[in-house]
């Protein structure tokens, strides 16, 4: 074989520069800045620390001026620095959270817009709310998750019913104040009251006064709401037997309560049967059950007020544009300033004793609907 003829050698791979090489390693991580202090908040605003603690405490006994509280909050923003709840926590000797369980029911737009109110309230009085899903916890259960997270108050909504044990519970694990809605208290804790027994009794006299003798009342299909549908039948029970006592033998009012799930195929069953209850009236637990039974029993021909008198409860601002227009049980809350500062002195005057308050007022309103 002549030399021409032999194969080629294959070119030797060249080496990669140094310069590739390092192109291929990934970069070194960048070195976190530093998390910033009271102290550098403190140097850039040119005041003490101790002035710092008191203006992002929001701490009352002690006067700064307006000027120098401005300076130390815009020092801590351009520097990004928030107080550590933790340090806080252990400074103060206890948090500044307030523990507010998470509603299992659908409470309508009445009571979230309060429950929204609370909160901004209490934020502005330098508390933390904290939301807790307490969904299928017991009254123990619920006491010992919530104690875990220290908090400084809890409001409960009534929703877990809660013990003497379980309020002790949450005291020995620092809650200075333990606060329950509802009509019924529970020994060691303050008492909250919105009493639905006047809702109910409230429509009742309003129905029975315009002469109404064979009434319904809606109860709730849905799990939960007998908290506030058992004490409204109650209560329009209870306005029956005033009348019957006040006016003698001769005035003789039925109640009758009516199974009703919020749905259209619900609200649509009970108004085809509706003739054959022989029912004049009906009392609809709240604003938002009333209009959906409303429009059931005109689709099957009732009119409005002259066969069937309707009334809810809420005041609705959509009952008002309704045709005819819905008559309801006004319910009178708290605002959510009023209910924070009763948390707030509860909580910094912590006491042995305690308190019910009666937060809540109902009036009938006379629409076209009855």
């Amino acid at each position: 074989m002549s030399q021409s003829s032999k194969p080629p050698k294959p070119p030797k791979s060249p080496k990669s520069p140094k310069s590739t090489q390092r192109r291929n390693i990934p970069p070194a991580p960048a070195t976190p800045s530093p998390v910033p202090t009271s102290a550098d908040v403190a140097r850039l605003a040119g005041v003490s620390r101790a002035t710092v603690s008191y203006v992002l405490n929001n701490a009352e006994a002690v006067r700064i001026s307006e000027p120098t509280r401005r300076k130390v909050r815009e020092a801590a923003e351009e520097l990004g620095y928030v107080p550590h709840a933790a340090a806080r926590s252990l400074r103060a000797g206890h948090t500044r959270i307030v523990l507010l369980p998470i509603s299992h029911v659908p409470v309508g737009p009445l009571y979230s817009a309060f429950f929204n109110e609370l909160q901004w309230a209490l934020r502005r009085l330098d508390y933390t709310v904290v939301q807790y899903g307490s969904l299928g916890l017991s009254g123990d259960e619920a006491a010992r998750a919530w104690a875990e997270l220290r908090p400084v108050a809890v409001i409960s909504l009534g929703e877990i019913g809660l013990s003497a044990h379980n309020v002790a519970t949450l005291k020995r694990a620092g809650a200075r104040a333990v606060i329950t809605l509802g009509p019924v208290g529970v020994p060691g804790a303050h008492a909250l009251g919105m009493d639905q027994t006047e809702v109910g009794a409230r429509a009742a006299e309003h129905l029975i006064a315009r002469g109404h003798r064979r009434i319904g009342v809606v109860v709730p299909e849905e799990a939960g709401l007998e908290l506030f549908s058992a004490p409204r039948l109650a209560g329009a029970r209870s306005a029956v037997a005033a009348a019957a006592a006040a006016g003698g033998t001769d005035i003789d009012i039925d109640i009758e309560p009516l199974a009703m799930s919020y749905t259209e195929e619900s609200a649509a069953g009970l108004a085809a049967r509706w003739r054959s209850l022989g029912l004049d009236a009906v009392f609809a637990y709240n604003d938002e059950y009333a209009m959906l039974l409303m429009r059931a029993l005109q689709d099957q021909g009732l009119r409005v007020p002259e066969d069937v008198a309707v009334i809810g409860a809420d005041d609705l601002l959509i009952g008002r544009l309704l045709r005819p227009r819905l008559s309801t049980v006004q319910i009178e809350m708290p605002t959510g300033d009023h209910l924070a500062s009763l948390v707030d002195q509860a909580v910094r005057e912590p006491s042995e004793l305690t308190q019910r308050h009666d937060l809540m007022t109902a009036t009938a309103l006379h629409r076209d609907s009855t």
